[in-house]
């Protein structure tokens, strides 16, 4: 096990504390729930980064790393969900679109990398769920809100640019 490989399983083992957290939400658990999830989030830029520099790219980091970024920012989604600030179809499209794109990687034999609308999905992604975890004032609802539908809109937009040149490109190949 490798240094990359320990970061993503620690990534990973934030999951069930956010869930506790957030299942029994106090002002105080749900800054700490910030707190662990932007640090978690922030490990998944470090865990890539240090797989390429020390040369440690696994087949296990390739299959773990995009699994584990799915569920943490899936998880603190259906607990917001639980506790009624977001609407369950909005989570529906944002995982409708990564079991669609994790789908399709499966049999693709050269997978592309992640683009900037990929990138900018991803950053709104963890901004918004960090703004609806926070016990912030009322007055933020609205504008976190926004960000949330942001969010779900860069989602299925990143997934359609993601898509749409493969399917082209098999079309004109079959």
């Amino acid at each position: 096990m490798n240094l990359p490989n320990l970061i993503t399983f620690s990534r990973l083992s934030v999951v069930p504390f956010l869930l506790y957290l957030l299942h029994h939400p106090t002002p105080s658990r749900c800054w700490i729930s910030v707190i662990l999830f932007a640090i978690a989030a922030a490990t998944d830029w470090l865990d890539g980064y240090l797989a390429r520099k020390l040369n440690q790219v696994t087949d296990l980091g390739k299959f773990l790393d995009p699994l584990v970024d799915k569920l943490l920012v899936l998880a603190p989604l259906l607990a917001l969900i639980e506790l009624d600030s977001i609407p369950a179809w909005g989570v529906f499209l944002i995982l409708a679109r990564e079991l669609t794109i994790a789908g399709w990687r499966v049999n693709q034999t050269q997978v592309s990398g992640a683009n900037i609308w990929g990138k900018l999905k991803t950053v709104v992604q963890i901004v918004a769920i960090c703004f609806l975890i926070a016990p912030l004032p009322e007055v933020w609802e609205l504008p976190t809100l926004i960000l949330f539908w942001i969010s779900v809109a860069l989602t299925l937009i990143s997934g359609g640019i993601y898509l749409w040149p493969q399917a082209n490109s098999e079309a004109r190949s079959s």
